[in-house]
């Protein structure tokens, strides 16, 4: 039998909480938790206490992965779901507030004495009751990460968050202040960024290996999790036990529950997710735009394969980023493909070579350089791959991806996926979705005013509206 939820504060109190948490633009900021407690923040003989926001698949995943750190402790969860069977995803688990509370109970009963796992629906209520929370760790969907982050932040909270890290690009910007701002400890979740792979690319890359790069390419085979969908759900469908729909929805608009919604599946729908490109693009882009340091990009050209409209994502896409702002002193293209495209094969490659399934590749004037599931670098042709020095090890390795972020939190370097380079990485992702969302056309980006130059139907999709109580300021 599920434990019983927590009750949850009336909607006035939500909006209330959200008003005291906000109030750093009305005439004052709350001190950053490092400049009242010393620079490392959390001591590093102490455990760091967590909250977690979303507990549905991928919340389950990084509660486990939180649980192997014997420094890091989860106090408290939040979900508006109380049970997720997802057997048929690919999480192969079962999810929501009863199923991982039991898990982490479980965990801790034997290493903590007193141990107390409490239990919320709203993430608010928990940030509110929960004082002795360090941080938060968000794995809702995207249309919350930024309001979840923005609120945690402005308590002083530090912050893992999961990719995109928002929704649309002005929330980007607004949690790239926020965290210049505080000098909170920050990481979002592209994992691949940790690894050792994507750094010994990057070095490859900036020693030259493959000569002058211009020209790069990433592909993914995700598509539509529901392909025979052509509209929006009209008729509703049973909510499950213990669900707090409206809670859920977040900022997006109203309307009824359909089975099509949640959980996982919302990645389709505009309105909670952003489709392929959305779901991949901070992983698939990072290499690139880590190597060079890519700028904004001055125009970005994505068009959309299959059936989609305002509402529902495609089945896949092709899109083209022009970046003229980057460390080689030439412009570079970007070229993004999912549902299956992918890049035609480079004469650099062996006879019968195929590419995987899932890659990134590097045209460089002497070679190429292709990445896949592993990020390892697999240099071509093989003559350049036999002849090459191998580049000195420049960038420092990975501990773990929340390794580096709970260090980080004790004192530590910043995380190298933390939200000043994960909001650009976000804002680099998000243009391509807004030129998917209007059908691609072409964006020439004004990065500085946020605006797509004479598209002035463009700005609903950079900054979008949200429902009362879910604003952030």
């Amino acid at each position: 039998m599920l434990d019983k939820p927590n009750k949850v504060e009336k909607p006035d109190s939500r909006r209330n909480f959200i008003k005291a948490s906000t109030l750093g633009a009305a005439g004052f900021f709350i001190v950053p938790r490092f400049v009242l407690g010393g620079k490392g923040h959390v001591a590093p003989s102490d455990k760091v206490n967590i909250g977690m926001v979303g507990v549905g698949g991928k919340g389950r995943q990084n509660a486990q992965d939180l649980m192997k750190l014997d420094d890091v402790q989860i106090t408290a969860i939040a979900d508006p779901g109380e049970y997720w069977d997802l057997a048929n995803f690919y999480y192969r688990s079962i999810a929501g507030r009863g199923p991982v509370k039991r898990m982490v109970e479980d965990h801790y009963e034997d290493k903590t004495a007193n141990y107390k796992l409490n239990e919320y629906l709203d993430f608010r209520e928990m940030l509110e009751k929960e004082s002795s929370l360090d941080a938060i760790c968000c794995s809702t969907p995207d249309n919350t990460h930024a309001f979840v982050t923005y609120a945690a932040m402005k308590l002083g909270k530090h912050v893992y968050c999961e990719k995109p890290l928002t929704h649309n690009i002005r929330e980007a910007r607004m949690i790239k202040k926020l965290t210049e701002e505080t000098g909170l400890a920050t990481q979002m979740g592209n994992v691949g960024h940790s690894t050792d792979g994507i750094r010994q690319t990057v070095e490859y890359l900036r020693a030259g290996v493959i000569g002058e790069v211009r020209e790069t390419h990433s592909w993914v085979p995700a598509s539509r999790w529901i392909p025979e969908m052509k509209a929006l759900p009209t008729a509703a469908t049973p909510k499950p036990h213990g669900f707090d729909w409206d809670l859920w929805l977040g900022p997006s608009a109203n309307r009824p529950y359909h089975e099509w919604y949640s959980p996982v599946t919302w990645r389709d729908f505009w309105d909670f997710g952003c489709g392929a490109l959305g779901d991949f693009g901070c992983h698939d882009m990072d290499a690139a735009t880590w190597a060079f340091e890519l700028g904004h990009p001055e125009t970005i050209e994505v068009f959309p394969a299959g059936f989609s409209n305002q509402n529902i994502a495609p089945y896949g896409e092709i899109g083209y980023y022009h970046f003229p702002d980057n460390n080689t002193g030439n412009p570079i293209q970007l070229t993004w493909y999912s549902g299956g495209v992918k890049p035609p094969l480079h004469p650099s490659l062996p006879s019968g070579y195929q590419w995987p399934s899932r890659g990134t590749l590097f045209i460089g004037d002497k070679g190429i350089i292709v990445n896949g599931g592993d990020r390892v670098p697999h240099v071509f042709p093989e003559s350049l791959a036999d002849s090459m020095s191998k580049p000195n090890e420049i960038i420092p390795r990975s501990k773990g991806h929340f390794r580096d972020w709970v260090d980080a939190i004790k004192g530590g370097p910043a995380a190298s996926a933390n939200f000043e380079y994960g909001a650009h990485l976000t804002e680099i992702t998000l243009l391509g979705v807004l030129s998917l969302r209007m059908k691609g056309q072409k964006i020439h980006w004004d990065a500085a005013n946020l605006k797509a130059k004479g598209l002035d139907e463009a700005d609903p999709y950079i900054s979008e509206p949200v429902r009362s109580g879910w604003e952030m300021s």
